[in-house]
């Protein structure tokens, strides 16, 4: 295939031609990816983190600052950051020059546009630096919206470059800000054909270590494939709309990592509480909650959150995983966020055959709510993060790939493959049948991206990587469902689902 060279982005790049072919992979991925590759390192990720950037943005300035092995200036990095992505407190600074030197600022900050019917005006906030729009105070101008809709009009916050200037309202009285202009963080123009078609390049034990190390995980570091296929389950709800999952894990295997650092699409909820309100819909303020902004809401260490109003988001709730619209009030509405119950487990809890959901919510103790999760994720397959799971090479840019899986939301010939592979028993729980083919779609996604009709998939991997993996993770929620409720889903098992047998006979 040869060069890739304009396939993915326009804009800076770094000088990856002269990439040191160290092994197998790396020659592919150079040959294949490399434009949107970058050089992985503990040292680089300490820094980053230092810097308090997600990984995301982490990879788009390695990019942008790295030489063709991969190095980066760190002080040419720490003064770029200084000055174009400030902290909050050095709001203050930006303030002076705006109301007393009468000077535009421009920064890369993360904002949010909504509209006022009544003034016909389009205003600005700026969440990370405690900036709420007002009618009086934040307007965008409308040349700015036209140029940027497709971006700036996203249900959630968006990264870009923005520049502001201070000056007096129509009436000239009162100061306002104004965007003048917007430049989205969007450093790539991505052609998802290509990446689909890329992977026909790679073996699938090649293809799962590519997307460990873009999730910044070091592939040698594992033990079996075993633990890499568990990692990357995480990894479901960023592909698929509305799949619900249950992790319970030990400490330190990385849980709020993947959820909070890898994808600008996602939102991760840790501890304090949470109300029906920031879930679903505001009233009092009408806006939507967050399952209608993001691809997915993870409640980290879901033992310390607490519901405010336990019954009502308990409804809502079931409401919600099962069909993704809620009600609240007077307004109804849909979301295509997937929802992760993130917890810690003890060793002695580590059993799929006894309650191991004893130390959730009460919220989630009730059979019918737990029977909306699609799958369980069993943490104590991953190992606890040391040195050697730590990416250390040369591997697809986080933020690259947090865009691909984001936009396979959207592929619908993945579920449309396996709705055709597979039979279902008779009398099938309709539940049971959705969750195994809701998951064996994602893990489609995953690991064979290129398999867009069933003539391109290998059937005994799909039955060994998706499948199978499927009818595990859904099969542990049916046990616990047994075992909590035992006269409504006790002896019951999943449904053996498996491949028609016209395409068994092709193996």
């Amino acid at each position: 295939m040869g060069s890739t060279e304009n396939k993915f982005f326009s804009g800076e790049t770094s000088q990856v031609g002269s990439i040191p072919e160290n092994n197998e992979l790396e020659k592919k991925l150079k040959q294949h990816f490399g434009d949107v590759l970058v050089y992985k390192s503990s040292a680089n990720s300490k820094f980053f983190s230092a810097l308090s950037l997600p990984s995301y943005m982490r990879d788009w300035l390695v990019m942008r600052f790295s030489n063709a092995e991969g190095k980066i200036d760190k002080e040419e990095v720490t003064a770029y950051v200084k000055r174009t992505i400030p902290k909050k407190e050095q709001w203050n600074e930006y303030l002076v020059d705006l109301l007393y030197n009468n000077e535009s600022v421009r920064f890369l900050a993360k904002i949010k546009i909504d509209f006022d019917t009544a003034t016909r005006k389009a205003l600005f906030s700026l969440p990370d630096f405690g900036v709420p729009k007002k009618k009086n105070e934040t307007v965008v101008d409308w040349p700015v919206i036209e140029e940027n809709k497709d971006y700036l009009l996203s249900p959630t916050e968006v990264w870009g470059i923005v520049e502001l200037i201070c000056e007096l309202d129509d009436n000239g009285k009162n100061n306002i800000f104004r965007l003048i202009h917007f430049t989205p963080f969007c450093p790539y123009t991505i052609d998802i054909d290509y990446f689909i078609e890329a992977r026909n390049n790679f073996t699938i034990e090649e293809w799962i270590d590519v997307l460990l190390s873009a999730i910044d995980y070091n592939p040698l570091g594992y033990a079996s494939t075993k633990q890499k296929l568990t990692m990357i389950s995480r990894l479901l709800p960023f592909v698929e709309k509305r799949l619900n999952l249950i992790e319970l894990a030990p400490k330190e295997t990385g849980k709020s990592y993947i959820f909070a650092q890898i994808s600008k699409y996602g939102w991760l909820v840790s501890g304090g509480s949470i109300s029906r309100a920031k879930m679903f819909y505001d009233i009092s303020k009408k806006t939507p909650g967050l399952v209608s902004r993001y691809d997915y809401v993870a409640f980290d260490e879901v033992q310390s959150i607490r519901f405010t109003d336990t019954m009502e988001m308990q409804g809502a709730l079931k409401g919600y995983l099962e069909s993704g619209e809620y009600r609240v009030g007077d307004s109804r509405g849909v979301g295509d966020a997937g929802l992760i119950l993130l917890g810690n487990i003890d060793s002695e809890l580590m059993n799929t055959n006894q309650n191991m959901f004893v130390n959730l919510p009460d919220i989630f103790h009730e059979s019918a709510l737990l029977d909306r999760f699609h799958g369980f994720i069993r943490g104590w397959d991953i190992p606890k993060m040391r040195e050697n799971l730590k990416a250390n090479g040369w591997a697809l840019n986080t933020e690259y790939f947090g865009e691909i899986m984001h936009m396979l939301r959207d592929e619908l010939a993945y579920r449309a493959v396996v709705d055709e592979l597979l039979v279902l028993p008779k009398n099938s729980a309709t539940r049971d049948t959705e969750a195994i083919k809701r998951i064996c779609t994602g893990l489609l996604k995953l690991l064979f991206p290129n398999a867009t009709d069933v003539s391109k998939l290998d059937v005994g991997e799909f039955i060994t990587y998706c499948l199978e993996p499927a009818k595990s993770m859904r099969g542990v929620i049916k046990t616990q469902l047994g075992i909590i409720d035992y006269g409504e889903f006790g002896g019951k098992k999943i449904p053996d689902i498996q491949v028609k047998e016209k395409y068994r006979e092709k193996q």
